[in-house]
């Protein structure tokens, strides 16, 4: 949570229940510079005022953005690397209320991994896809939308999207989907999703989808059989794409797809 002298303030701690106290302290702490430590439980008289009756505990630093607390520098660094998909650990030390650079075990130390944005692969620039890229920029997931058909393929269409009109294997192919990575077939044309999906299943990419009734999926399955894919790289594909919410419209569909992403990354702890 950062939190500005003028009293604007951006992201959150607990969702809500304890913020007022947390920019009471973060005031404090930008009048004088000097970190705060605090701590809120059920068994406290405070935690009843503050808000926090779900249960547990919460333990906070409140640190300067300085270099007696947090070097400014590093918000920077954080971003660069992030967008060059690269890991960055900050180690805080939770006596002193400095953060460094590194990794750094040890009592009283607190690590925090900062991982490179997760990646969507689309592939079809069709009305869900609209709704899709819209909804993956709000996880904090990368969108990149792949479709060889440039009526399809416009800025107006997509705007603040990154577009690539290759053939979606060869687009696969060069982006190279990681682990942090889910590609959704949504085209309906298996000229463009059948490729799609045979180069996604060579890669480790979390989650793997084509949009589709079950009749068109097994019939999808036949064909990437006949066309070589083997057995258990099948049951990788999520199909029809999305967890079952009874969604109605592009909207919906795009919410549904979106979530059976998100379950996917979590259960490959990324």
């Amino acid at each position: 949570m950062l939190v500005h002298a003028d009293g604007r303030f951006e992201g959150s701690v607990s969702g809500g229940c304890v913020e007022g106290e947390v920019l009471m302290a973060a005031g404090q702490t930008i009048a004088d510079g000097k970190p705060r430590r605090l701590r809120y439980g059920v068994s406290d008289a405070s935690a009843w005022e503050v808000g926090l009756p779900c249960g547990g505990e919460i333990a906070l630093i409140v640190q300067p953005l300085s270099e007696d607390g947090f070097p400014p520098a590093l918000l920077e660094q954080v971003a660069e690397r992030r967008a060059a998909g690269l890991w960055t650990s900050l180690t805080t030390d939770l006596l002193s209320g400095r953060t460094r650079e590194g990794a750094e075990v040890g009592d009283e130390r607190f690590v925090r991994r900062y991982q490179p944005p997760r990646r969507l692969f689309v592939v079809g620039a069709v009305q869900i896809a609209q709704s899709l890229v819209r909804i993956a920029r709000e996880l904090d997931v990368v969108p990149v939308l792949i479709d060889p058909r440039a009526r399809f393929l416009t800025t107006e269409r997509f705007p603040d999207t990154q577009l690539d009109d290759r053939w979606p294997d060869d687009a696969i192919e060069a982006h190279g989907p990681d682990s942090a990575s889910a590609i959704v077939t949504l085209s309906h044309d298996p000229k463009i999703d059948d490729p799609a999906l045979i180069a996604a299943l060579s890669t480790p990419a979390a989650y793997i989808a084509a949009l589709g009734s079950r009749r068109s999926h097994a019939a999808r399955l036949d064909r990437l059989r006949q066309a070589g894919v083997a057995e258990d790289q099948l049951g990788r594909i999520d199909g029809p794409a999305g967890i079952a919410i009874g969604a109605l419209g592009s909207a919906e569909i795009a919410l549904s797809v979106a979530a059976g992403m998100i379950q996917a990354f979590r259960n490959m702890g990324s």
